[in-house]
């Protein structure tokens, strides 16, 4: 575990992914309420929204997905995921998903701890090399230039915001180490 401010950051295993799950569908709701294009639409159930955390927990049992947290006095406030590609021709290599920080926590530094963990995370299991994408107009494009990431450009209409809109996807990576 490591600590920013009040900010605990964990990796939780399966067990535990478990019984974050309905923290962990209060932030997808929220990011989704909020206009995120994170693979829901705003008509997506809770139900919905449970069974694909129901899912990545069954992932991190099977070692298959790195899950991270960060919890304040308040819980859990913000999620980040690291999948290492299982390709044989792959080994160096891992995507980060669902960069998540729960609208009431934010700007607090949390979504660059809990990325700063999982670039950690990577290095530890001998990943390095990191990719991920995100919404072209989004807060979460600037935190990545910050911490280093490089761009490599956008691809248009890849993805629908909540409200059925087209959204772009730019996509970046890192070399660690």
């Amino acid at each position: 575990m490591t600590e920013t401010g009040m900010t605990a950051i964990e990796r939780l295993d399966g067990e535990e992914a478990r019984a974050a799950i309905p923290a962990l569908t209060e932030i997808l709701r929220d990011a989704v309420a909020n206009g995120a294009s994170v693979g829901f639409m705003d008509w997506n159930s809770a139900a919905d929204l449970e069974r694909f955390w129901r899912d990545v927990a069954a992932e991190v049992a099977a070692g298959r997905i790195l899950l991270f947290i960060a919890r304040d006095r308040s819980g859990i406030v913000g999620t980040a995921q690291l999948h290492p590609v299982g390709k044989p021709n792959q080994p160096h290599r891992a995507e980060i998903a669902k960069v998540l920080v729960h609208s009431r926590a934010r700007r607090r530094g949390i979504g660059e701890a809990l990325m700063r963990a999982a670039e950690a995370a990577a290095l530890a299991l001998g990943r390095d090399l990191l990719v991920l994408d995100t919404d072209e107009a989004g807060a979460a494009r600037r935190l990545y230039n910050r911490l280093g990431w490089t761009e490599l450009g956008t691809i248009p209409r890849y993805a629908l915001m909540p409200d059925g809109r087209d959204c772009g996807s730019t996509f970046f990576y890192k070399q660690l180490g």
